[in-house]
């Protein structure tokens, strides 16, 4: 599928309707700044906002509840263990002031096969030896696209989320996208950019990557 270039997009940064949800034309979409986001009988809607919600992992804020928290290991974490049960929760789970999910069973199924493939990652908070908190998203050279995250008990998402930048920091990863504005990612350090800024950022983030 080839887009049409990023000025384009409205301004809401709708910037394209159709194709498909192949590996390479996600790959292709996420390296190109642009992500997938549609309503489950609505046709596959492409997206480009300006400006675009970002947070640099050095940058992220953590309040004097969450320190408390990663002190006495509260949580704990792994990596890619369980992206089918995160995914699937992060569609399950209510989200205020939203109807239903954009997380349909086709995406469901296409981030599974990015996962195997390799691109898809996944973050999972259990307690008690059982999942309560997690998150997904696409990691191409040194950049994070984050989708989504849920929760099923107070501050799970949030301790995932700070153990995944202070992983990606460590990684030298640059920047992670957040895609749009939410205050929950806000109150962590994410940031508005412009999207000249934003292109250049992952440009040079996936420069060495080939799919």
């Amino acid at each position: 599928m080839e887009f049409p270039p990023l000025d384009k997009a409205d301004p809401d940064g709708l910037l394209a309707i159709g194709g498909d949800l192949t590996p390479h034309t996600l790959l292709k979409a996420y390296s190109s700044g642009i992500f997938p986001w549609y309503n489950d009988l609505d046709p596959i809607l492409w997206w480009s906002p300006n400006p675009r919600f970002v947070l640099f992992p050095q940058n992220i804020k953590i309040s004097s509840t969450m320190k408390s928290l990663i002190k006495k290991d509260f949580f704990q974490i792994s990596y890619n263990q369980s992206f089918e049960n995160v995914i699937k929760a992060c569609s399950q789970v209510p989200r205020i002031g939203q109807e239903g999910t954009w997380i349909t069973d086709d995406m469901i199924d296409a981030y599974i096969t990015l996962h195997q493939l390799g691109w898809a990652q996944s973050v999972e908070v259990w307690h008690n030896n059982e999942l309560v908190g997690g998150l997904y998203g696409i990691r191409m050279g040194d950049c994070f696209f984050g989708e989504s995250m849920f929760a099923k008990v107070s501050n799970a998402s949030k301790f995932g989320f700070i153990k995944m930048c202070q992983k990606l920091q460590s990684e030298n990863v640059k920047i992670i996208d957040c895609q749009v504005y939410t205050s929950h990612l806000e109150s962590l350090g994410a940031t508005m950019i412009s999207r000249n800024d934003f292109i250049s950022i992952i440009k040079e983030g996936v420069k060495n990557i080939t799919f």
